[in-house]
């Protein structure tokens, strides 16, 4: 551990130095590597120089104990940097955990209304508002793709890319079926239904991560539909793009030029087809997309939004911690269910590191 330490802390500085060099700023693919880099080690390097100051610390309070006008103030010394230490030991095991490599990237989602016809629409709508204000606490940018409407104010399909530091990170435990439990608005029984929306993560690619051949592409311009103003039914603005080889299609509508909506499509196309490349490597039968997803059945749900109970429930948490305020979530406060869900699988992972290194 601490060898491996001691490598990440000397590559950390190797970047810094290259970053230095004005050759570099030449190649922007490089310095793009190297920022990357250098943010990812960060947060590990500055713990591990934490740690060695604590260290440093105790070594400097233990000498001071023999001193009796110091002791007293030395004893105080070695207890809080010891304390420290432990700290730090525990937060450097996490971060040395295997860590996704897509976690600094920025998120394209996917939402679809599920089984329940229109309330499935309108339960889609809300899961919408509630990625739009969790990404605007965050001070992340929300671009939408393409959005289906119904005239009831549902969501048919909803594409949007999330932007900003994290938002693959966090916005990756969502992946999934997500089952509502109320009275619709459609219902004049009061009787509760249940519905569910699904919702696809996929982190976005840049289109020199995978390789796009523009023989392989065949592109499509459509007029955009819905909301936009005059502008959107007047022009050809909107885009398709198939992908011959895997047949993937994907569109985009929401910018007023076709460079615009064409330019996202490739982004959503490269992240679409990184992950069939990543679902091949690893060796898995079916898309990561699909493996999300799966079909809108209720019973593939990860998380049930119960408004009779006030009760948003995470099945992949365990015991009363999986509880939460269904009018906090709904309104865009989901970090307590992301945190919980990390540091329940970070838990995971550290047992199995424990139990392979035993």
């Amino acid at each position: 551990m601490w060898e491996k330490l001691q490598e990440i802390a000397r590559r950390f500085d190797e970047i810094g130095e290259l970053l230095e060099i004005p050759e570099i700023y030449g190649d922007p693919d490089r310095l793009r590597a190297l920022t990357r880099e250098q943010k990812e080690l960060e947060p590990v390097v500055t713990a591990y120089r934490a740690y060695k100051s604590c260290e440093a610390a105790e070594t400097e309070a233990e000498e001071l104990l023999s001193d009796p006008e110091l002791h007293d103030m030395a004893q105080e010394e070695l207890r809080e940097a010891k304390e420290n230490r432990a700290r730090l030991y525990d937060e450097l095991r996490i971060l040395l955990l295997p860590r996704d490599p897509n976690d600094s990237r920025n998120v394209i989602m996917e939402l679809r209304g599920g089984v329940g016809g229109e309330e499935s629409a309108l339960f889609a709508a809300d899961l919408y508002r509630m990625y739009s204000m969790y990404a605007e606490k965050h001070g992340w940018k929300l671009e939408l793709m393409n959005y289906n409407d119904t005239e009831l104010g549902g969501v048919k399909e909803a594409d949007f890319i999330v932007s900003g530091d994290g938002a693959y990170s966090r916005l990756k435990y969502e992946s999934g079926v997500h089952r509502v439990q109320r009275v619709p608005e459609t219902e004049s029984g009061g009787r509760v239904h249940t519905s569910t929306a699904t919702v696809a993560v996929l982190p976005e690619m840049e289109t020199v991560d995978v390789e796009l051949r523009e023989e392989d592409i065949e592109m499509q311009v459509y007029r955009s539909s819905g909301a936009g103003g005059q502008h959107v039914n007047k022009t050809s603005s909107a885009v398709r793009l198939i992908h011959k080889p895997s047949g993937i299609v994907v569109s985009c509508q929401e910018e007023r030029s076709q460079v615009q909506n064409r330019a996202k499509c490739m982004a959503m196309l490269a992240s679409k087809l990184y992950e069939i490349e990543r679902e091949r490597v690893e060796g898995a039968v079916t898309s990561e997309r699909r493996a999300q997803v799966g079909t809108g059945m209720r019973n593939e749900r990860i998380r049930t939004y119960n408004f009779p109970q006030n009760r948003v429930t995470d099945h992949r948490l365990t015991g009363d911690a999986r509880n939460f305020n269904i009018y906090a979530v709904i309104n865009g406060e989901l970090d307590p269910i992301i945190d919980a869900l990390t540091m329940q699988y970070q838990a995971e992972a550290l047992r199995q590191s424990t139990e392979e290194q035993a």
